[in-house]
């Protein structure tokens, strides 16, 4: 069980960092899309916010795609930033819920332990109780005899 906690605690930060990397790439590759199609953009940085306004739709309007070709590299730049957006939301949801879920399962783990040690503690009592009413072997023979 421990051993497929680290698992799913790799996978998930590991998941994290790919979602992060593909961010910076979507801004990165979205930038360089509109330096090259937007002639309002005049350099890089200019085309790299128009590239994260436009990825997480913030939109503020200072610089807007006017060509046909920059609208539909928007769109496209939209639709990723969306999904990207969605993944690093999530990864860092499972981040949080797992670190919640592992107090958890310590928490079970410690109860179980509790538990385990008083069905031991209840073994060895029924133990000594049926002991201690069990017949002896001169009793039952006396029962036994005419």
């Amino acid at each position: 069980m421990v051993k497929w906690n680290k698992r799913a605690r790799h996978i998930t930060r590991r998941g994290l960092w790919y979602s992060l990397a593909l961010c910076l790439a979507i801004l990165g590759l979205g930038g360089l899309g509109f330096w090259l199609l937007e002639p309002r953009t005049p350099n890089l940085a200019d085309a790299m916010w128009l590239a994260f306004t436009t990825a997480a739709t913030v939109g503020y309007g200072d610089l807007v795609p006017t060509t046909h070709a920059s609208r539909a590299f928007a769109v496209i730049v939209v639709l990723l930033g969306l999904a990207v957006l969605s993944l690093v939301t999530a990864s860092l949801a499972a981040m949080f819920v797992e670190t919640e879920e592992r107090q958890i399962e310590r928490d079970l783990m410690h109860e179980i332990g509790a538990l385990r040690a008083e069905l031991r503690a209840l073994r060895t009592e029924v133990r000594a109780a049926t002991a201690a009413a069990a017949p002896t072997p001169a009793a039952v023979s006396e029962e036994t005899a005419p």
